[in-house]
Order: structure tokens, then C-alpha cells, then sequence
């Protein structure tokens, strides 16, 4: 289930990394996560993009691994240098990392905004936060909660996605089968989060 890739692009300057990698559930993928993926992606030589939680189906992780490497796959459509790597939760951190290092191999860089996951790699990676890999006009502040609480109230989601997605979400009825399955759930846990 590993998906292989490499950029080329004329305009493009020396790549920063040789390898750098990321974690990221990436569900659905929003337009917070393209400038992040793409700057993974300019930013590396390879860059080594896992899907976390790759063993996970419920209301926080409410696409398939499968559907969300399709996802990766569309907004970087132009590159081929990066790997996408299904990585499961373990329940137990220090596992985990282990896992995670064999998973990924010697890195230059991880990139990661999860505190937790910064402490766990800090040892072993050089960690760093997306917003540094990102130029400022690039950045979009977006979260995948923020999405999936607008499809679940059948709101406008699609806008806080690239227009690819959207129609691949469309397309494919995610977004139908998103709020039969998991719609309730995710409304009932914003209803507790702002209490």
C-alpha cells in the first residue's frame, strides 16, 4: 500500500533535505494540508508522508487509508518524490516511535505540529513545525475538525478544501456516507468540546 513518486519542476531551487518525513491523519485532506504537502515536498528530495492512524475507521478518522492516499495523490499531482506510508496507532507511545523510525528511516527533518509527537521523535528526529517549511503567503490555517463538522451539518465544506477533493469527496459520495456514519458523532462531540 506504499505509493511512490519525484518532483521535477524547472523553477524549482535545491531541495533543502535529502529526506524529510511527516505523520499526519490527512482526513479529509484540506487546503491547510496541499501547502503543507507541497512544501514537503519542495522542501525534500524525498519526502516520506505517512498516514497516520491507518488502522483507524470512526468519526476522527472517517476515510479509508486508501481514500486518503487518493487524496495525497491528487494535490501532488506534479510531484514524484515522495512515499506515502500507512502508519497504525499502537496505543503506546514508545512503540509507536520505534515504529515510526522503521517505518521512515534516517531523516533530515520531521516535520509535525503534535506536541505529543514532537516529545516522542525530539530524540531521534531534528523536529520541526510545518509553519517553517511554509512562506508566510502560503499558509492556510485550516483544521480536518473544521471540515468534518461542516459536512456533518451539511454545510459548506468544500471551500475549505482544494476544488480536487472537494470533487473527489463529491464524486465518490464521502461526503453522504461521512454524514450517515459519523455525522451525529461529530456533531454530539462539538456540543461536549463547548461546554
Amino acid at each position: 500500500m506504499r505509493s511512490v513518486g519525484s518532483c521535477y519542476n524547472h523553477a524549482m531551487p535545491a531541495k533543502k533535505y535529502s529526506r524529510i518525513g511527516m505523520i499526519a491523519r490527512w482526513k479529509p485532506v484540506h487546503l491547510g494540508h496541499q501547502a503543507i504537502l507541497r512544501a514537503l515536498c519542495n522542501s525534500g528530495e524525498e519526502a516520506m508522508i505517512g498516514i497516520g492512524s491507518s488502522n483507524r475507521y470512526n468519526a476522527r478518522n472517517s476515510f479509508t487509508p486508501e481514500e486518503t492516499r487518493d487524496m495525497i495523490q491528487l494535490v501532488l499531482a506534479e510531484f514524484t518524490n515522495y512515499r506515502i506510508i500507512p502508519v497504525p496507532d499502537l496505543d503506546d507511545g514508545p512503540r509507536w516511535r520505534v515504529m515510526v523510525m522503521d517505518l521512515l528511516g534516517d531523516l533530515d527533518i520531521f516535520v509535525t505540529a503534535n506536541p505529543y509527537v514532537m516529545n516522542l521523535l525530539k530524540d531521534d528526529y531534528r523536529v520541526i513545525p510545518p509553519v517553517e517549511l511554509i512562506p508566510p503567503r502560503e499558509r492556510v490555517p485550516a483544521e480536518g475538525s473544521e471540515v468534518r463538522r461542516a459536512m456533518a451539518r451539511g454545510e459548506d465544506w468544500e471551500s475549505l478544501v482544494p476544488q480536487v477533493i472537494a470533487e473527489y469527496i463529491k464524486s465518490n459520495r464521502l461526503d453522504k456516507r461521512f454524514r450517515e456514519e459519523f455525522g451525529l458523532e461529530t456533531l454530539a462531540m462539538e456540543i461536549i468540546i463547548n461546554s
